[in-house]
């Protein structure tokens, strides 16, 4: 019994050893894009066309009537897929995605004339917060770009 338990305890310390000795490693260089499962791909594409202004980025013919995407500044995405029948449960102390505004009274403001709900803070740094949800539930945390 005691040789098996030194054997495996071997071949363990051979193993870890190994992992130690690689060069290797993943090396994360930036976001590329987030994808979220939507219910209705008409209805998202709209939200986040006209509501959020977002520019949308062309999908390849096959994928038109399941896929639709957005540009984030310089070289990022959010990519909606049809398909969703699922609940979305998020709030703003857990899952949730936030995007850089150029003015935070006017994403307010704009909110407000059109009627839409959303929940404003003030964050431990003093910085004012805005969440709102997306058709889907997806809840999107609002914050003015530092200048």
């Amino acid at each position: 019994m005691l040789q098996k338990i030194t054997i495996a305890l071997f071949a363990l310390l051979l193993t870890c050893s190994a992992f130690a000795q690689t060069d290797a490693k993943i090396e994360v260089v930036k976001h590329n894009h987030v994808a979220l499962q939507v219910k209705d791909i008409a209805v998202s594409t709209k939200f986040y066309r006209d509501v959020m202004g977002l520019e949308p980025v062309a999908v390849p013919d096959s994928l038109k009537a399941i896929r639709s995407w957005f540009k984030l500044g310089a070289d990022q995405q959010i990519h909606l897929l049809a398909g969703r029948d699922f609940d979305v449960k998020n709030d703003r102390n857990g899952s949730h995605f936030a995007l850089f505004v150029t003015s935070i009274a006017a994403a307010e403001k704009y909110l407000t004339q059109h009627k839409m709900s959303f929940h404003k803070q003030v964050r431990f740094d003093g910085a004012v917060q805005i969440y709102v949800a997306d058709p889907d539930g997806y809840l999107i945390e609002l914050n003015e770009v530092k200048r």
